[in-house]
């Protein structure tokens, strides 16, 4: 079976307890696709993925939906296709649509074990911890992951206790000012790498999103396996 190698990790408790989870990934993109891989490779029965951007040819070099083939094809469409290919019995409800404030009461029809956002808006990236936090829902945001090549050293780590992250820097004077408390994040705090100022482009590399994904999914399945 499959999930033999992981029963030796976790035993048949852990795999049932893995098969009736519930986590919800909001972007999956080079970060969020990485997360619902090792998700659903770990047992996790069911799944909810929301993005509304189509695969580009410009995610080839780090995002497991894209290849040569998918490129114009929506992400959650090419990631349904590609978990139902690793587990054909995992609960799998996709929303092509971006994730906004109207949004959030359709998506939490559902009880989630965990939610993981992964997504690259500032603004978006609130209302989803908001509605989380409001709603006392488990959740972990994945910071920056671009413009970065060393070695990957992310860890987890609550909003209020970063540093060099511009985009934890942004979230956490905006979660102030929704009185947010505390928020679980992944993070890697070495220094950005100075690129062309004229590019609003982030540059990335194809080992350090998938190293950021790693790290939520490794969070998240022993968080539930508690």
């Amino acid at each position: 079976m499959w999930k033999d190698r992981t029963e030796i990790l976790i035993g048949k408790d852990g795999i049932k307890t893995l098969e009736n989870a519930s986590v919800a990934v909001i972007g999956i993109g080079g970060v969020g696709g990485y997360v619902c891989h090792m998700l659903v490779r770990a047992g996790v029965g069911h799944l909810t993925i929301v993005d509304f951007d189509k695969v580009d040819e410009t995610n080839i070099n780090r995002q497991v939906v894209a290849f040569q083939d998918s490129v114009g094809q929506a992400k959650t469409e090419v990631m349904k296709k590609q978990l139902l290919d690793i587990n054909p019995k995992c609960d799998i409800t996709a929303y092509n649509v971006r994730f906004c404030k109207e949004f959030a009461d359709k998506l939490f029809e559902k009880h989630y074990d965990y939610v993981v956002d992964a997504i690259d808006s500032v603004q978006d990236k609130i209302e989803l911890i908001c509605y989380c936090k409001e709603h006392n829902i488990n959740i972990v945001s994945a910071m920056g992951a671009g413009n970065r090549m060393g070695l990957p050293n992310f860890k987890v780590t609550d909003i209020y206790k970063t540093a060099n992250d511009g985009l934890a820097k942004a979230l956490r004077k905006k979660l102030r000012e929704r009185n947010v408390k505390k928020l679980s994040v992944v993070i890697d705090e070495q220094t950005s790498i100075k690129t062309d100022k004229k590019s609003s482009a982030v540059g990335s590399i194809s080992y350090y999103p998938a190293a950021c994904g790693c790290t939520i999914s490794a969070y998240v399945i022993n968080e539930i396996l508690k």
